[in-house]
């Protein structure tokens, strides 16, 4: 998802039980477990606003193992770039946590997930996540207490998902995300320990393939971009394509 320094611009897709597909249900004296795979192609890693792949594609997929009463575990992969002087350009996610619905419309989800970065142990850092979705709307944080080290993290968001008409997914998210450290720094010396970021995406599915389409943005200035990642147009307005399956 994220970096300078010794920061890394580590990778996370938000990952709930809520967005497996089961492709297969196996019974077993403990109860039944859907288990599914998933590999995707997309034209940029956005990670909370971040380009994780320097405004390249990227492959990803992943394999999802949900329990009937809601427990879940399941790794995922992408390919990364951080830049000639960081080593390291493939990021696997571990993740465990549980969900359960309150009511008809309302449900929950807490979990812990772990970012890991062959080749560049420091990059290494996990994070203790959980949701509450009513109606369409969802409020969530994020919190890692080892980003890079010795900083701690929060991320804080807000959403909302909605069907249009023809079966499009529409998703809306404005987020705010804060170090303890400052961490984004202007030309002229100042420094915030916080940004925000916000998209809209659309999604189809087609032939059995998910396609989307999404928009994303910050409120980093050029600056603040490239002192945090090296270049000044990672942060800013992206339009992501993406085309992926469930196997």
């Amino acid at each position: 998802m994220l970096k300078k320094l010794t920061l890394a611009i580590v990778a996370a897709s938000a990952v709930t039980a809520a967005n497996f597909a089961a492709a297969e249900t196996v019974n077993s004296p403990v109860g039944d477990f859907d288990v599914s795979m998933n590999v995707g192609l997309t034209s940029d890693y956005i990670f909370r606003g971040i380009s994780q792949t320097q405004g390249d594609g990227a492959i990803q997929g992943g394999l999802d193992v949900a329990h009937e009463s809601g427990l879940y575990t399941g790794i995922w992969a992408s390919n990364v770039d951080f830049g000639d002087s960081v080593d390291g350009n493939a990021e696997f996610d571990y993740f465990l946590g549980f969900t359960n619905d309150i009511g008809e419309d309302l449900s929950y989800d807490l979990g812990w997930i772990k970012y890991d970065y062959p080749g560049n142990s420091a990059l290494n850092y996990s994070e203790y996540y959980g949701s509450f979705t009513a109606y369409g709307f969802k409020l969530g944080a994020a919190y890692s207490d080892d980003f890079a080290d010795d900083n701690t993290t929060l991320y804080t968001y807000v959403g909302y998902g909605y069907t249009l008409p023809y079966d499009i997914g529409l998703a809306l998210q404005y987020g705010n995300y804060d170090f303890k450290d400052p961490t984004f720094f202007s030309n002229s010396g100042a420094s915030e320990d916080n940004y925000h970021d916000w998209s809209v995406g659309l999604t189809k599915t087609l032939a059995g393939l998910d396609f989307g389409l999404t928009y994303s943005d910050t409120d980093l200035s050029d600056e603040e971009c490239a002192n945090f990642i090296g270049k000044d147009d990672y942060c800013g307005a992206n339009f992501v394509l993406s085309v992926g399956k469930t196997l």
